[in-house]
């Protein structure tokens, strides 16, 4: 006689994730649980915005020289680990498996094999008191890859259900199953050009994109943006903060005197067209799409105009904690010693489970 025995696995993690466009620290506590498929339920999540003086260093820390980053990458740490800690103590959390860390990116040219997130010493392991899994990009980059993004194992196996997963944060990236093989890249900046512009007016994000909704759109501009060289090339891709200061600011910077409304406008629907271009690609099906960027009313109504997809927005708590859940999970894949970096994604030479796992 034969008994089909179902075996649960079930994970509580904390996942925490920074994002380029400096909109704060996102934390969410969620049970991951496999018995036939993966599943997930998160429990409690928060943003933890970034004091001035933080955004300010980060902000500027590309520029740094190798000891300041040092400095830097020591003192992030501690003030991650006091931003985690809190979360738990204010949460009340008491079973944790593990706490799973991006850090923050602060250089990413893996072209020429660098790739640095701070906030991902051993320390941080002893300041919170549970082990750390953390630093899940550099391995991939010594593997020839991308080191970038790493959210669609995650789509692949936690949001299956959708013919395209794209994320709206400080740079949009979209994942796809194409055959056998996950395909993912990002394809422009968002949040962390449309910010920069409306600094410049005082405010920290463009309130549901009704500054653009007001500009008119600059041609040229919009021409000069869709002949980058990016858009052109194959993935494995990925874009950093770097590229955004050197390629994309110098051109806005030339059509300043037009205002930040049709800049913004302008911009938008760039991103728009762009993001509608990656569409479809696979046929068209549902897209779910999650990230702040999410809440620019402008954005979503410009990208709908270009694509025959269905453009699905989750509930709010899937929307900004999609990434931390997932970094959670990329943890615990790590823990199971299974990949949670695909070589079809990024580049590298092999699948590969990656990350540094410190224990307090």
């Amino acid at each position: 006689m034969y008994f089909n025995i179902m075996i649960t696995f079930s994970y509580a993690t904390i996942g925490v994730m920074s994002g380029t466009s400096l909109d704060g620290i996102d934390l969410s506590y969620s049970v991951l649980r496999k018995e036939n498929a993966w599943d997930f339920r998160i429990i409690h999540a928060e943003t933890i915005a970034y004091p001035l003086d933080w955004q300010s260093r980060l902000r500027e820390a590309y520029t740094y020289n190798t000891e300041q980053l040092k400095i830097l990458d020591q003192e992030y740490t501690r003030f991650l680990g006091s931003v985690i800690s809190d979360f738990i103590k204010k949460n009340n959390i008491r079973s944790i498996e593990a706490v799973c860390s991006h850090g923050h990116t602060i250089l990413h040219q893996p072209a020429l094999g660098v790739t640095l997130q701070i906030g991902n010493q051993k320390e941080l392991a002893a300041l919170i008191g549970y082990k750390v899994i953390c630093d899940f990009r550099v391995q991939d980059v010594k593997l020839g890859g991308q080191g970038a993004p790493l959210v669609p194992i995650g789509d692949q196996l936690l949001f299956g259900q959708y013919q395209y997963c794209v994320n709206l944060g400080g740079f949009a990236n979209i994942s796809m199953q194409m055959g056998s093989e996950r395909i993912a890249y990002d394809i422009c900046p968002v949040n962390i050009v449309l910010n920069k512009i409306v600094a410049r007016l005082g405010y920290a994000y463009d309130d549901r994109g009704e500054i653009a909704a007001s500009g008119a759109l600059i041609s040229d501009l919009l021409e000069e943006l869709e002949m980058l060289s990016y858009y052109e090339k194959k993935p494995p891709k990925s874009l950093g903060l770097e590229w955004v200061e050197q390629v994309i600011v110098p051109i806005l910077k030339k059509y300043e005197s037009t205002g930040e409304a049709a800049i913004l406008h302008t911009f938008c629907i760039h991103i728009a067209r762009q993001i509608a271009k990656q569409l479809d690609v696979i046929g068209v099906g549902k897209a779910l799409f999650t990230g702040g960027g999410v809440y620019n009313v402008f954005l979503i109504k410009e990208i709908k105009k270009y694509t025959s997809t269905t453009i699905v927005v989750p509930d709010p708590t899937v929307v900004e904690y999609k990434e931390a859940l997932i970094f959670s999970f990329l943890g615990v894949l790590r823990l199971r010693d299974e990949p949670n970096c695909l070589k079809s994604v990024t580049g590298a030479s092999r699948n590969h489970s990656s990350g540094n796992i410190f224990n307090p």
